[in-house]
């Protein structure tokens, strides 16, 4: 996507296994974005370089982190998915995951729904909706084995907005910054009934800033 960094190579790192047909998928997205957000505004990140770092990369390294997204067959909730970051991009990655796409914003979830079909996602469905809302309905209750979310909101609103959404097994894996970690452990400490952590920090390719990730598994699961 970019003459000076490989791509298919960060992707082989991230464990995807059809590399070709992921990087075709990525170009696909970021033509279709950038001309879908030229009448309808979605995200200020539409640049080659802040595509494929800020969107394509971030989204990407949590496979680096929990290999076993990259081979396992997951059901995942992407709360607050925005344009389709992560969703789209672990949908077109690994296409074994079960990704369910979640936002409140209706211009958003119509272009995810729209980027699925142009990139043939079969494994995405796009939900119009808030996640607290989803909570309290039956057939989302105990459905997912992963509840992950990525510049939306502080971890301890998306867990109570979103706790039982989760399987008694089931992870809570949230994109951070080190600094929002360390904003965010306090608060998270009260929360007895899940036990967190924070991954390894690491750096994004393209000087994109440092990541980690929150995770939180249920130890009482109300």
């Amino acid at each position: 996507m970019l003459p000076d960094f490989d791509l298919a190579a960060y992707a082989v790192s991230c464990h995807v296994k059809d590399v070709d047909l992921f990087t075709g998928k990525c170009r696909i997205l970021h033509e279709f974005l950038t001309e879908y957000n030229t009448h309808v505004n979605l995200t200020r990140l539409t640049s080659p370089v802040d595509f494929c770092f800020k969107h394509v990369c971030d989204s990407l390294s949590i496979a680096k982190i929990f290999p076993e997204i990259a081979g396992e067959s997951f059901t995942i909730a992407d709360i607050g998915c925005g344009a389709g970051f992560p969703s789209l991009i672990l949908a077109a990655a690994f296409p074994q995951l079960e990704i369910t796409a979640i936002d409140s914003i209706g211009k958003k979830i119509t272009f995810v729904k729209l980027a699925a079909e142009k990139l043939m996602l079969n494994n995405l469905t796009a939900i119009h909706g808030r996640s607290t809302e989803l909570n309290h309905r039956k057939e989302f209750q105990k459905k997912f084995d992963i509840v992950t979310a990525r510049a939306v909101a502080p971890s301890p609103k998306i867990y109570r907005e979103a706790s039982k959404l989760i399987k008694k097994e089931g992870r809570f894996i949230f994109y951070k910054t080190p600094q929002q970690a360390a904003e965010e452990s306090e608060l998270l400490e009260k929360i007895k009934e899940v036990k967190w952590s924070n991954s390894p920090v690491f750096t994004l390719p393209g000087n994109a800033g440092e990541r980690l990730f929150t995770t939180g598994k249920i130890i009482h699961q109300k």
